[in-house]
Order: structure tokens, then sequence, then C-alpha cells
């Protein structure tokens, strides 16, 4: 059900995550949101922050906005994204090391690594009873952001699957992880529905584990076929939403997580298999490999896809004529009524600062207009380049 992108051509927006204003200096570290909202302190920072960040992406000339996940807390590398909903629901106690036995094969990196120090840092709950649903106020942190702005806001979480990759039982409740994954899949699907009932009608589900799976087990094992199952069951009943499926290679501290960063095992899995409008792809990082996979579908796609063209893990930021380049690289292969463009990645996450993550978006705005005026697609104000409106204007100097 395409909602927001229905009749857009060429729409721009980055993948979600951004950095914080240095003043927003508070988190929930797993309390209510409604409990933080008592506290003025917090209150005025959360909400002017949503203000800051809504402001920055309609100056930048984003078509489609982001939260910026302002909801997950300020922690080491990101792990919030996981945890945020790990401290909610009933069925998770404590904050542990996760054992050796059970760390996930492609988590291991050696000691004196950047990734060993974030992976060997993190601390999780662990599995001691059901899990069952418990509020995580996704419908009101929308609507805050969605108060701001008219342009759509796609609300944005983590799948519930990747979120299993840490996870230790302690418990009878479950026989196994496959237990564990499905009912927070049944869990998340019970928030989404919220947030659909809320008015939503874009939810970006990010990074279900297929392509990570895929590549180590192959596409028809049992292992990934469960996968599909369960990323299915947690988007279940969404129809009427414009549901997008973001895939990367990794975004904690910036990092790359993983070596085999190919997308061809899960290729058809993401385009057929899996319930979706719109399958956010990692291009730039990854020098376009593979996007010729798209030319064979052609104006034919049974998704929309939404191509990276800034890379959340370089500090430079793109000109608009590289970003431009990307987006005819990619329109050799998707079709434009069909390509959606974006960052590879979230600029958040203890990543890189708000004027690189503006100024990247602001790059992704310009790009694409350059590309629509080629085509003849109607453009897309953009303030910050707006010679009028820069911060500061160099005066004229008077010859005598």
């Amino acid at each position: 059900m395409l909602t927001v992108t229905k009749d857009r051509m060429l729409p721009c927006t980055v993948t979600g995550s951004w950095p914080r204003p240095r003043w927003f200096d508070v988190s929930m570290w797993g309390r209510p949101l409604d409990t933080c909202m008592m506290d003025v302190r917090f209150r005025e920072k959360y909400v002017d922050a949503l203000a800051t960040l809504i402001s920055d992406e309609e100056r930048a000339g984003l078509d489609i906005l982001t939260h910026g996940d302002f909801h997950c807390d300020d922690d080491m590398a990101g792990r919030s994204w996981h945890h945020y909903p790990l401290q909610r629901w009933a069925g998770f106690d404590g904050d542990h090391l996760q054992s050796e036995e059970t760390r996930s094969p492609w988590l291991r990196y050696p000691p004196g690594t950047l990734l060993n120090e974030i992976y060997t840092g993190w601390r999780w709950p662990r599995v001691v009873g059901k899990i069952e649903h418990r509020p995580l106020d996704y419908p009101k942190i929308w609507r805050l952001a969605q108060s701001k702005t008219s342009k759509p806001v796609r609300f944005g979480t983590c799948c519930s699957q990747v979120m299993g990759l840490f996870l230790d039982r302690h418990t009878d409740a479950y026989a196994d992880d496959r237990e564990v994954i499905w009912d927070m899949a049944v869990a998340m699907n019970t928030e989404l529905k919220a947030l659909r009932d809320a008015g939503c009608r874009c939810i970006q589900i990010e990074e279900p584990t297929l392509h990570f799976w895929a590549n180590t087990y192959g596409a028809n094992s049992d292992e990934v076929k469960f996968m599909v199952e369960a990323y299915n069951r947690e988007v279940e009943g969404l129809d009427d939403v414009e549901i997008w499926i973001h895939t990367c290679w990794g975004n904690p501290n910036m990092q790359r997580v993983i070596e085999n960063d190919s997308y061809r095992e899960s290729f058809e899995l993401y385009l057929h298999a899996l319930r979706g409008d719109v399958w956010t792809v990692e291009m730039t990082d990854r020098g376009f490999r593979e996007i010729e996979l798209f030319g064979s579908l052609k104006g034919k796609l049974p998704k929309k896809i939404c191509v990276g063209v800034s890379s959340h893990r370089s500090l430079q930021v793109d000109r608009p004529e590289d970003v431009a380049g990307r987006i005819r690289k990619a329109l050799e292969h998707v079709a434009p009524e069909q390509l959606v463009i974006s960052s590879d990645c979230g600029f958040g996450r203890q990543g890189c600062n708000r004027e690189i993550a503006f100024f990247k978006a602001a790059a992704i705005a310009q790009g694409t207009n350059i590309v629509r005026r080629e085509l003849g697609i109607e453009t897309t104000a953009v303030p910050a380049a707006d010679p009028m409106l820069q911060t500061d204007i160099v005066p004229k100097s008077a010859r005598r």
C-alpha cells in the first residue's frame, strides 16, 4: 500500500537516526516516556530536540522526514536501537554480558579493535519468562514529531529478529531461540498496529537479518525460511501502511560489522518473500556493487527501491554533483517511478556530528534536484542552498 511515496518521483529522505544536539543530554534509561515527560527538563529538551531535528530535515530539503531515534538512549555505539523494546517488554530482566557460547559468529572481533570494544561492552537483558507486549510509546513519539511538520514523518524501528542475536535464555518458557524471536515479532506487531491506528502511514522495519543469514546458511536454508516467516508476522495486518524494509551492513559507531556484504543470496527474498513496499539498500559505501541485479526487472519491480547515495561511514560531505552521479547510476537499472533516494544508513548511533549529517542530507536533496531537472520532474525547495538564506553572507566590497 503506497501512501507516502505514491505519485512521488524520486522522493528523497535519510534512513532514520540523527545526531543529537549537544544540549539534549537526557535519556529514558528504560523508563516509560510518560514518566520522563513529567520531568519538565526532559519534556522541554525532548520536544525541542524533535523540533530542531524536523527543522534541520526541512531546511535540508528532504521530502520524507524521520524522528531521528531521539527516544533511544544516548548510549555506547547506539545500543539502545536494539535495547529500547527489550527494556520495556515483559519477559526480560537484568543487564548482562552475552555469553561467549551464544554470541553470533558474525559478531566476534579481535581484541584491540573498535568492534570488539563495542560488542564486548554492550550489556543485554536475559530472557527470564514469557515475552509479552508492553507499550513502547511509538504512537506518541510519532505524534510529537509529525505535529511539527506538514511533510510525512516515517517511523523506523529495529526488527525483532536482529534483537534475537544478543539474548541468552534463562527460562523454561522457551525451548529455542526461534520461539523467542517469534514472540518478539508478535509483540512488535502489536506496537506497530497501535502506531498505524495513531495515523502513521509509513513504517520502516530496520535490519531483518536475511542478508546475513542467507550469506551464511544459504537462501533456502531452514534458518532463512524461519526469518522470512518471523518478519512477515511482525508486519501482519498492516496492509494500509507503506512498509519500508531497511537493510545495510552495520552502523554501531559508523562501523560495518560483517565482511561479506553481498545482497546476491538474499536478493529474491527481499524482493518477493517479504511483505513491504520499499526496500532500502546500502550502495554508496559498497561502490554500487550489485545495483545491476535490479536491471532485469527495470520498470516492473515488485517493490520500490530506496538507494543509499551518501555513506554513513564517511565524514566527507558529498557534493550534490556526486549524489547526482550516483542517482544516474541507479537509474540505469531502476525506473525513476520506482526509485527512492536516501542515505546508506542513519547518521546517529554515536556517528557523525550534526553539521556533517545536515550537509549530507542537503547534498542528497540538491543532487536529487539536479537529476529531477534533467528528467523534467518537479524539484523540491532546499532552503539550505538558497543564497539569500545562508547563515552568513559576505558583503561586497565597495570599490573606489
